[in-house]
């Protein structure tokens, strides 16, 4: 049996691709990291722009990944 998958769909302001699901909020054209306008850095209260996001995403991929190699590694 063959189920489909979300569209795949390229963010129009990162350049990402993300799959458009009913969900998640946001715009059709835009990933989620990028619908989220009305995100505001919570030490100086000013609004994040898109490339703090984007970095941030990037940094908490990291960390995750850092974190799954420690937990899983196999010892030799």
């Amino acid at each position: 049996m063959f189920t489909m998958g979300f569209p795949i769909k390229v963010c129009s302001i990162c350049g990402e691709q993300f799959e458009l699901r009913p969900e998640k909020p946001g715009f059709a054209n835009r990933c989620w990291d990028c619908s989220a306008s009305d995100e505001v850095d919570p030490l100086t209260n000013e609004p994040v722009d898109i490339f703090e996001r984007k970095t941030q995403s990037e940094v908490n991929e990291a960390r995750r990944s850092a974190i799954r190699d420690l937990l899983y590694r196999k010892d030799s």
